[in-house]
């Protein structure tokens, strides 16, 4: 059995977003409460997070996170990647074991250039350092715990990007277009988690009705979208979406058997 909980919905700057009057940014459903967009995986024996968001800290503690098996990156933007230094108390509280991190090379260096005493280039310590160990990996598949992801390459614009999948469930931030041979690894799904960033165009996100022809396609049993910016108020889009597509919200979750 997984569980897999959406621990952020929103865009880069979360929403509401600062010093903005939008409807959506001033409603008060609570579905219009957008974190920095992530996700947790838990099995019985084991926890996963994909990606480290701006809001990593307020996220494992809303959700009472009290141990990581594994980070799992999608990619580099600092969105994804900032909370990297929050990630320290795992390892203060698992006798100083590093986290288990896997990522693609550039995001790797990426992380390794924005948190570079995390990797030994620091004068001196004081209230430590984020203890990780990283893996490079491409679109191989591997097995964390007891569970097994499928990495699904996406672009974001002329980025390459990760998605992943976990049995019948399959996590597709950030992304504008799948490849025929990543949406072949979408076949059978029973919940799809999709970009949709806003009704207009954008260079390198799905737009609302993007997002819900590339739904079509994949043909999930269901499909919910993510990394929605604060153009979208939630109550008013999900009335306009086909069938078997929904907005995400923070703090929704999939039991999947």
């Amino acid at each position: 059995m997984l569980e897999v909980t959406i621990l952020g919905t929103g865009t880069s700057t979360g929403v509401p977003s600062v010093a903005c009057t939008c409807d959506t940014c001033l409603s008060e459903d609570p579905r219009d409460k957008r974190l920095r967009t992530s996700l947790l995986v838990q099995s019985e024996t084991t926890t996963i997070v994909v990606d480290t968001s701006a809001d990593f800290r307020q996220q494992m503690l809303t959700h009472s996170v009290m141990n990581i098996d594994a980070i799992v990156y999608t990619h580099h933007h600092y969105d994804h990647i900032s909370g990297f230094d929050d990630t320290r108390p795992y390892t203060f509280f698992n006798d100083d074991l590093p986290l288990q991190c896997y990522a693609l090379q550039q995001t790797y260096d990426s992380i390794r250039k924005t948190f570079p005493y995390a990797f030994g280039e620091v004068e001196q310590l004081g209230g430590g350092v984020p203890g990780a160990s990283f893996t490079i990996i491409d679109d191989e598949p591997f097995t964390i715990g007891d569970i097994e992801v499928q990495p699904i390459p996406l672009k974001h614009g002329n980025i390459r990007v990760n998605g992943y999948r976990f049995g019948k469930i399959a996590y597709c931030t950030d992304t504008n277009h799948i490849p025929l041979d990543s949406i072949a690894k979408l076949e059978d799904l029973d919940i799809l988690i999709l970009d949709a960033l806003r009704y207009h165009k954008h260079p390198t996100h799905f737009t609302i009705e993007e997002a819900c022809e590339m739904a079509k396609m994949i043909n999930a049993k269901k499909t919910y979208f993510t990394h929605i910016a604060h153009q979208v108020k939630h109550e008013e889009c999900e009335k306009t979406l086909p069938d078997h597509c929904f907005l995400a919200y923070d703090g929704l979750r999939f039991t999947l058997t």
